[in-house]
């Protein structure tokens, strides 16, 4: 049978049976994975035309003309296939691996958000907008996204207290300097794209910052000379944070533009009020030509991703891991 990589315009030689993923790599195709267990979902691609099997035995085949989004590495072969994965200048390539760290700095950044620093013992290596899961206790664990780089001597993230959760109590009320973290990762697709070189839209909800924040930091440290517009919105203006931290950023380089947005009650000058859906449809006409990175809550990351696709930009250039809260 044979297997059709559309984006590469590729024919390759495939057994019915064969993992996706797999095959590809076999084919020495270029395909971003990491915990080759259907958990990251960086190994994301579409089927355009035939079906595969996925790990729960539903057979999936495209519904509408963009295609069927599927992990490569939970689906099977069945028949011949058609795919598109992403370019291959987007490729990354980390083994997901579980470190032992230790927490070195705790600091509240709002009323409800605070920032932990670890220590690992070894190195992450993560791209840019990706999540670790942190393990804090046999039945306290959840995933958070990396606010630094790579690079850094330490590793930070931003957790936001959830009334009634597990995990974000326990940060709040018990964790202290000196403890013992597990760091599993790294995770998810929604990483900087290095070699884009047209505008960058950055949308962050509350601590939706923390991959914001890194990918603004890695596009800096890259070299990027994107323009770069980061709308950071929040419910009330004691939610705002690391706003002198991002201004600081902008300042390094021309073409950052920064965009604080206030939904409810007072607003602090220089900000703006409403949603930061209503400002980025203000403020943009068209989109045509942006790659955007939307980081934060399930309800932002929809409304967003409904807005900057009417405005222009095609879905496989809209990209995001939004935040779930329960049990947080």
């Amino acid at each position: 049978m044979e297997l059709n990589v559309r984006s590469l315009g590729r024919t390759i030689a495939a057994e019915p049976g064969a993992n996706l993923l797999e095959t590809l790599r076999a084919a020495d195709v270029p395909i971003s994975y990491s915990c080759m267990a259907g958990r990251c979902g960086v190994c994301r691609c579409r089927v355009v035309q035939g079906q595969v099997l996925s790990a729960n035995g539903e057979l999936r085949q495209p519904m509408t003309g963009e295609g069927e989004q599927v992990l490569a590495c939970q689906s099977t072969l069945t028949g011949p296939v058609s795919i598109e994965i992403p370019e291959p200048d987007e490729i990354v390539v980390h083994t997901a691996r579980t470190l032992k760290a230790t927490v070195v700095e705790i600091a509240d950044e709002t009323h409800d958000i605070r920032r932990i620093v670890l220590k690992s013992a070894k190195p992450l290596d993560f791209t840019p907008g990706q999540y670790a899961t942190l393990q804090f206790g046999p039945d306290l664990v959840r995933p958070y996204s990396m606010a630094g780089l790579p690079g850094d001597d330490t590793l930070e993230f931003h957790v936001r207290l959830v009334p009634g959760g597990r995990v974000s109590p326990h940060v709040f009320e018990t964790l202290k300097v000196g403890d013992a973290v597990k760091v599993s990762g790294p995770l998810g697709a929604s990483y900087l794209r290095r070699r884009h070189d047209g505008p960058i839209l950055l949308v962050a909800g509350g601590t939706g910052l923390a991959p914001a924040l890194s990918i603004l930091r890695g596009a800096l440290a890259e070299g990027m000379e994107n323009p770069i517009h980061l709308y950071f919105g929040v419910r009330t203006a004691r939610d705002l944070y690391c706003l002198d931290r991002l201004r600081a950023l902008a300042e390094t380089r021309p073409g950052i533009a920064l965009h604080g947005v206030v939904s409810h009650g007072p607003v602090p000058a220089g900000l703006r009020g409403g949603l930061v859906t209503e400002a980025i449809a203000a403020d943009w006409p068209s989109l045509e030509g942006f790659r955007t990175w939307l980081c934060g809550a399930p309800a932002m990351v929809e409304a967003a991703t409904i807005l900057v696709k009417r405005l222009g930009i095609p879905l496989e250039h809209v990209y995001a891991d939004a935040f779930y809260s329960t049990g947080y």
